[in-house]
């Protein structure tokens, strides 16, 4: 009896050894990968940044000197560049001339993700994102060890531009669908109204909404003065200064909306904004006091699943990575009353949403791979 009882945990231990050498390989491999996906993704924004992407499109083919003299790059670095992406299938070699012949293509489907901003496909704001989070990271781990926030001013331009970019094709080719599933709210905003747009970072959200219906008047509000700052000139080369202002202020601040929406308004918007308030339910108040009568408000935020998950799904994980480099940190610098971080789950936002007054909730038919939509009245 002692032998086969020793036998069978033998065999028991074996196994669980077997297995946890399979979870080592395989954790191994998946950082592997990510790691050459972070540093592929960190050339992506070199490529960004000096036009490399743009330079080959508009010539439709470049040689090596051809997209050095260009972009005015070294001729060495364009090789550098040139070689790695052709290896990553980013761009194409075309043709089998001698290397220091060879030319290189943008493929018109990876221009469509590369520099088509207004393509649903449009994701080049993923490698300055990146970056942003990775040059805060020092500020992050400070604040982990201090119990305090990182502003989101502190994490730099990059960061500001990533979010931009990623969310404006959304904004301005999808926002008038998004407002028609209001119909009542869309019939009053083409015969003209106010919209208040909470949290409108570098303007896009207001834009779109402005686009959509250029009847209406348009007021972004956002706390970063940076954000302002791209906003207001997004806005003056749009040629829309006419009908949308945007106004620095705390959406928490009632008094503030009220006077920069000078009336009450038709629609109060939130586009991935209301997660990242350090005081969500006084900023749904706030929203309540501003709307006009049948008024609602919409809200578009980072969803997730109402149970936590442990392994989750890609898309889970992206969200909660970014929650702990970026939205709860830069929530905390804001106030520490509520850091909800990246998710709004659904328990969560009824919560905010009945301690802040509103008496009607309704989940929008919109489909987005990340968001989803409520109306609150």
């Amino acid at each position: 009896m002692t032998t086969e009882i020793t036998t069978h945990d033998g065999a028991a231990a074996a196994a669980a050894a077997h297995t946890e050498e399979e979870r080592a390989g395989a954790l191994a491999e998946r950082f592997l990968a990510q790691f050459g996906g972070g540093v592929e993704l960190l050339t992506v924004e070199l490529g960004r940044r000096l036009g490399l992407y743009a330079a080959i499109a508009e010539a439709g083919t470049v040689t090596v000197a051809e997209l050095a003299e260009r972009a005015s790059i070294a001729p060495r670095y364009a090789l550098e560049w040139l070689d790695q992406q052709a290896a990553a299938g980013i761009v194409d070699v075309v043709g089998t001339d001698p290397d220091d012949a060879r030319r290189f293509a943008l493929p018109a489907g990876h221009q469509a993700v590369l520099l088509a901003r207004e393509s649903p496909a449009y994701l080049l704001g993923a490698a300055p994102l990146l970056l942003g989070v990775a040059t805060t990271l020092p500020a992050v781990a400070d604040a982990f060890a201090t119990a305090r926030g990182v502003e989101y001013a502190d994490f730099g331009d990059e960061l500001r531009l990533g979010i931009a970019e990623l969310n404006r094709p959304g904004f301005l080719t999808a926002m008038r669908a998004w407002v028609e599933e209001l119909p009542d709210v869309a019939a009053r905003l083409d015969r003209g109204g106010v919209v208040l747009d909470a949290g409108c970072g570098e303007g896009w959200s207001s834009i779109g909404l402005a686009r959509a219906f250029p009847a209406a008047r348009v007021v972004g509000v956002d706390l970063d003065q940076a954000s302002v700052d791209e906003a207001r000139r997004h806005v003056a080369e749009a040629g829309l200064s006419d009908r949308v202002s945007i106004v620095r202020a705390n959406a928490a601040d009632a008094p503030a909306l009220a006077a920069a929406a000078r009336r009450p308004v038709a629609l109060v918007t939130a586009f991935q904004a209301l997660h990242d308030m350090g005081r969500p339910v006084e900023a749904l108040a706030a929203f309540r006091t501003v709307l006009a009568e049948g008024g609602a408000v919409l809200i578009g935020d980072e969803h997730g699943a109402e149970t936590k998950a442990a392994p989750a799904d890609e898309v889970e994980r992206l969200k909660l990575a970014m929650s702990v480099l970026h939205c709860a940190p830069a929530t905390w610098a804001e106030s520490d009353a509520v850091v909800n971080g990246t998710v709004l789950r659904d328990h969560t936002l009824a919560a905010w949403v009945r301690d802040a007054g509103f008496t009607s909730t309704e989940v929008l038919a919109i489909e987005h791979p990340f968001w989803k939509f409520h109306r609150l009245g």
